[in-house]
C-alpha cells in the first residue's frame, strides 16, 4: 500500500486536470508540472502520472475528431459527453488513487507505459 503522502499527490495528479474547466491547457501543464516534480520518488505516482496523461492525450485526439464531426452533426454532442467525461473520471481517478488502486480511464490510449 502506498503512503498517505503518495496517494494524496496521485489523487492531485488525476484533479488538476480539472483545471482545464478554468483555462484551456492549464490542467494539461499543471498535470506534467506535479508528475515531474515527484514522478521519480514514487513509482506509485509516476503510473499515475502516466495514466492521466495518456488520457488527457486520449481526450485532446478526441475532441479533434469531434471538431471534424461538428460539420456532420454529432460533433457537439460528442464534445459535451467528452466534456463530462473528463469531469467525472477526473474525480473517480483521484478517488480510487486516494485510496490507493491503479486505475486506467476507459477508452484512453496507452502512449506512455
Amino acid at each position: 500500500m502506498p503512503k498517505r503522502e503518495e496517494r494524496n499527490w496521485a489523487m492531485y495528479i488525476h484533479f488538476a486536470q480539472l483545471l482545464n474547466i478554468l483555462v484551456p491547457f492549464l490542467g494539461l501543464i499543471t498535470v506534467i508540472i506535479l508528475w515531474q516534480i515527484k514522478k521519480d520518488e514514487s513509482t506509485y505516482i509516476n503510473t499515475h502520472g502516466k495514466i492521466v496523461l495518456n488520457w488527457m492525450l486520449s481526450y485532446f485526439i478526441y475532441g479533434i475528431i469531434a471538431f471534424f464531426l461538428i460539420y456532420v452533426g454529432i460533433g457537439i454532442v460528442i464534445l459535451v459527453i467528452l466534456k463530462i467525461a473528463i469531469f467525472i473520471l477526473a474525480i473517480i481517478g483521484g478517488l480510487k488513487a486516494n485510496n490507493g488502486e491503479i486505475w486506467r480511464y476507459p477508452l484512453s490510449i496507452q502512449f506512455l507505459k
